[in-house]
């Protein structure tokens, strides 16, 4: 069904709406016609682009044109290239996924911040919902405590008619917590409807993917670890995803997984591994999947360091 609606085999455009510095040069040039080109080159059909609410609105709920136009003008670029979208809604008032970075908080406990977010979805379902056979849409991304489940299900659930209201066909991503961890998707409520799909983020095991990265403290920085030491083989997520492609499967609807990547310390030999050894689950079970990312942010598929196996790398996307 993914590979039939065109999200199967995508790449992420991190660092453009989200996880950037917010100028006129980075929203307006971060990501340029020929980046879209080449990445409808190398077989993709979609992308995956993160944004966060302050390009759209302000933190009273106070809507900024600018913002819509940008993600619109974004949306008729990978159009042109035959590439869908999901929009991503990275970071919601009162929440981020990056307790880091970010100093948002309260939204699972805010009646007001989750009612912005609503009206939010409505405004951008109003602008998108139209394009339903190209564009997707994913409610927020990582949910990051077990705390917040229950009342997830419930913000999920509210959400989704709002959204309905403009969007009735338009595909709704929906990830659990530990952020969008596999083994936590078993705990979402049933879809609302079947246009609502099942969301997931791998970046396991987080010691090789994530190895001297300095941002977060689960794992030691300081170690490193090939992939020969890790030992890891595809039965490996097979087993990790067991969970998550059977509640799919329960539910009457899909699996998509719009994370998974290396960071880009580990050799890139090492990394093709990985990405090989990932992809033959992903195509086992006909997972959707979307790579982290085009460029930048530690774990670019364009950065000059895996120059010598992206030519290989791309067959894995």
């Amino acid at each position: 069904m993914l590979k039939s609606r065109g999200f199967y085999k995508g790449i992420n455009l991190g660092g453009w709406f989200s996880q950037c510095d917010y100028s006129e040069e980075t929203l307006d040039f971060f990501i340029t016609e020929k980046n879209i080109q080449k990445i409808a080159s190398w077989g993709a059909d979609h992308v995956r682009i993160p944004f966060d609410y302050n390009i759209f609105e302000t933190t009273d709920g106070t809507f900024l044109e600018s913002g819509f136009q940008r993600l619109e003008n974004a949306v008729q670029l990978c159009l042109k290239y035959n590439l869908n979208v999901v929009l991503d809604l990275h970071k919601t008032i009162g929440f981020s996924f990056d307790n880091y970075g970010e100093s948002e908080s309260g939204f699972f406990e805010s009646a007001t911040y989750q009612e912005l977010f609503y009206s939010l979805w409505e405004k951008l379902a109003q602008h998108f919902g139209h394009y339903h056979k190209n564009v997707a849409f994913e409610l927020l991304n990582e949910v990051t405590e077990q705390s917040y489940i229950s009342t997830w299900n419930r913000i999920a659930n509210n959400c989704i008619p709002r959204i309905r209201k403009f969007a009735p066909e338009t595909l709704i991503l929906v990830g659990s917590y530990e952020n969008n961890s596999a083994k936590t998707v078993c705990e979402l409520d049933p879809p609302y409807d079947s246009n609502v799909i099942y969301n997931m983020h791998c970046y396991e095991p987080l010691k090789f993917t994530h190895q001297g990265a300095y941002w977060t403290d689960k794992i030691n920085k300081e170690e490193r670890i090939s992939f020969e030491e890790l030992g890891c083989m595809p039965e490996y997520f097979e087993d990790l995803f067991s969970s998550a492609i059977e509640k799919a499967k329960k539910e009457n609807t899909f699996l998509y997984c719009g994370e998974y990547g290396v960071i880009n310390i580990v050799a890139p030999q090492d990394s093709l591994k990985w990405l090989a050894c990932i992809n033959s689950i992903f195509e086992k079970y006909q997972i959707g999947r979307c790579l982290w990312t085009y460029k930048g942010l530690d774990f670019g598929i364009t950065n000059s360091n895996l120059d010598s196996v992206r030519d290989e790398m791309i067959k894995y996307i």
